[in-house]
């Protein structure tokens, strides 16, 4: 029990700084808006809603055993990992997605990378105390903290300088995409399931219980929807300096 408090408060505590951080740069960012403060607000709590429900029915679901049976295919802590991407799809290219992310300063949805340097700790600290196999850590297999680490300097040196190139940004998105398909591939092979490939012990499983369900049901999904909505802001503001660049015909 005392080997798993310390990396659960960790993640916990990392949960709520980033729901926070979140929340509140969607309201500035609802508030920078055209809209009409219903249409703000209801957008606001319409999300924060969605949300609760979804960190309460992860919660539930893993405090009642679902996510800690490996019997079935795909595991089900992947279900809960993969289930939020349509979401996040729906939001980056829909109408209103588009308005909300013309609005967003840029390095803000690079910024927020940079929490994922915290779950890599939480996930080293589960190794060290045998709750994890190694390949789930910087010291085996998973190099996910080079997102975290590279968030600050590509925002900063990206958008606030504006000394590196533009070009930058698709590849810290689409290297942290990558990082990201890379760990989840490695925890699905370290799972007690017929797939198996890593058989160093122990089993990924503790991602099933309380409240690591939070690392794919959360955050991971926090991470992917960065990433895709960074890649979606920086393809439509290319789209939009080529538009005003083009000179008018006739």
């Amino acid at each position: 029990m005392q080997n798993i408090l310390l990396p659960a408060i960790l993640l916990s505590l990392c949960c709520l700084v980033c729901m926070i951080l979140f929340f509140r740069g969607l309201w500035k960012v609802l508030r920078r808006t055209r809209w009409e403060r219903k249409k703000q607000t209801r957008v606001f709590f319409r999300t924060l809603m969605l949300l609760a429900v979804w960190v309460l029915l992860l919660s539930v679901l893993s405090l009642r055993g679902f996510f800690a049976d490996f019997s079935h295919l795909p595991p089900r802590p992947g279900l809960a990992l993969l289930l939020p991407l349509p979401v996040a799809l729906l939001a980056a290219f829909s109408k209103g997605g588009r308005e909300l992310l013309s609005c967003v300063p840029p390095q803000w949805l690079i910024y927020l990378q940079s929490f994922r340097i915290v779950v890599e700790i939480v996930l080293w600290l589960a190794v060290l105390r045998g709750l994890l196999p190694v390949q789930m850590s910087f010291e085996g297999r998973n190099f996910d903290i080079l997102s975290g680490l590279f968030a600050i300097p590509v925002g900063y040196y990206c958008f606030v300088k504006k000394a590196w190139p533009s070009w930058i940004v698709p590849v810290y998105n689409t290297g942290g995409l990558l990082l990201l398909l890379n760990i989840a591939v490695i925890a699905v092979l370290s799972m007690p399931t017929p797939q198996r490939i890593f058989f160093n012990e122990p089993a990924n499983t503790l991602v099933g219980d309380f409240p690591f369900i939070f690392l794919p049901g959360l955050l991971v999904p926090l991470a992917y929807t960065l990433h895709i909505f960074s890649l979606r802001q920086w393809v439509i503001a290319r789209y939009t300096e080529r538009s005003i660049s083009q000179p008018v015909k006739g």
